[in-house]
């Protein structure tokens, strides 16, 4: 409904992005050639998300937002719970004779018998849409009390747990030995998931709390066995940056912060959930280590409304402003973060779908380089990015462009000035165009701003050096 008031070049530059193939050898194609954009059910429904529920927002998602390049359709934790919304110590899960999870046939019915997933993700790829599942890594406690068989190898439960190592705040599952037998739990459900048409896994539990080296790595080797190209999605954060060599050689995606939550600063209750304020010095430390095939995660966003069963707190529309709303996704962009919207689908505003759809800034997360913050402080930010992906060789031209994002931090107006040279910059002036407005501002030999308590803009900058 808003493409029409869109610019009609822009709409069509950003889908000739999407669809430009990426650079990767046909030996080893990359899975994740630019940030990861799609949905994740956590934040609306929580564990009570259910297979009509999942097929609407597919809906939602091809009808509003694929043409701008989101795609993945997540369901996160506890589709294998049999009574959710009960004591987690009384929960009862669906399991198959080899100990894997299965999805709950009540609230997945066409799940029911052996069939899985797989109807679900075949309707999810009907619409051009791709299919993700959340896991706790590790192996289900009940199938080792009962030692169950691990599928395709001789090994049982008992011989690949480690009993001694649980999830601090999960109690479903222990943790997997660095074994042969515990890399055959890992085979066996990924071959599992890969019979239903999974693309995208999201484990959690497993890259703090604390970090799991061995099982990141045995997860990735089980994917790679599988033949199917899935995302490793790691979660939850914060990652620590000594990390950042080896989540990137085994992973598509890393959460840099804990549970990230519609809430500026601290949250009364919530004291481990990531406001936004927090995350600006999170995205500049990991920044650096950006890189196609490999997402620094700034997690999802609780943008539109939240409901009907949020994954915390009440049922609402997002606690963030408007001006904290673009704030969000300015810097997501800028960042390149991947893009994994919480709001439920099916009840988009028009607000909430102009933060989704529009091709300038998108452009600006899936296609710039050289991103950083160039200024960071308790009051304010200013990023800057090169236009262009980082695959193709920087251009020769003395005419260069720039992404520029800059940040109101304080809490109350602020009218910010920069010189260019005070931003990295060499021009002497420079054409801007604001992104989120669709509007040329003209040639300008320096930046002033007014912006509003956690507000911000973002340009599109050109000049001749």
């Amino acid at each position: 409904m808003l493409k029409n008031a869109l610019p009609a070049l822009a709409f069509v530059a950003l889908s000739l992005l999407l669809s430009a193939p990426c650079q990767a050898s046909s030996e080893n194609p990359a899975l994740a050639p630019t940030p990861p954009m799609g949905w994740n059910s956590w934040d609306s429904y929580g564990q009570t998300i259910n297979e009509a529920q999942i097929r609407a927002n597919a809906d939602a998602m091809a009808k509003h937002l694929k043409r701008f390049g989101w795609t993945y359709v997540v369901v996160d934790e506890g589709w294998y719970v049999l009574n959710p919304g009960t004591d987690p110590k009384g929960f009862k899960f669906q399991l198959t004779k080899e100990g894997r999870f299965a999805p709950d046939p009540v609230r997945f019915p066409s799940s029911a018998g052996d069939a899985g997933f797989k109807p679900l993700a075949d309707y999810v790829h009907s619409l051009g849409l791709k299919f993700g599942l959340h896991i706790i890594r590790g192996i289900p406690r009940e199938a080792v009390t009962n030692n169950l068989p691990i599928a395709n190898s001789t090994f049982h439960a008992a011989e690949a747990a480690d009993t001694t190592d649980t999830c601090p705040w999960n109690a479903y599952n222990y943790g997997l030995k660095n074994s042969e037998a515990g890399q055959a739990y890992y085979d066996s459900i990924v071959q599992l998931y890969a019979t239903w048409g999974v693309d995208f896994i999201k484990a959690d539990c497993i890259s703090d709390h604390p970090y799991k080296p061995d099982e990141i790595r045995m997860l990735s080797t089980a994917i790679k066995k599988s033949g199917r190209p899935i995302v490793l999605s790691l979660s939850p954060g914060p990652t620590a940056l000594e990390n950042a060599d080896h989540v990137a050689k085994y992973s598509e995606m890393w959460r840099i912060s804990d549970d990230f939550w519609d809430h500026w600063g601290p949250w009364e209750k919530h004291e481990w959930s990531q406001g936004l304020y927090q995350q600006f010095a999170n995205a500049s430390k990991w920044a650096p280590h950006v890189a196609p095939d490999g997402w620094p995660d700034a997690d999802m966003l609780p943008i539109g409304h939240l409901g009907p069963h949020p994954g915390e707190g009440e049922v609402r529309d997002t606690m963030f402003t408007k001006d904290e709303q673009r704030t969000l996704m300015t810097l997501w962009s800028i960042f390149r973060s991947p893009l994994m919207m919480g709001g439920d689908l099916t009840s988009l505003d028009d607000w909430t779908t102009s933060l989704l759809t529009n091709p300038e800034v998108i452009a600006v997360n899936q296609h710039s380089r050289e991103n950083r913050a160039v200024l960071n402080t308790d009051k304010a930010a200013v990023w800057l990015s090169r236009l262009g992906d980082p695959q193709i060789a920087p251009e020769r031209s003395r005419n260069q462009k720039y992404y520029l994002a800059v940040f109101n931090l304080g809490d109350t107006e602020q009218t910010l000035h920069y010189e260019w040279k005070d931003l990295s910059l060499s021009g002497k002036s420079y054409q801007l165009r604001d992104l989120w407005e669709h509007k040329k501002l003209g040639k300008s030999a320096s930046l002033t701003i007014k912006l509003q308590p956690h507000a911000s803009a973002l340009y599109l900058l050109e000049g001749r050096h």
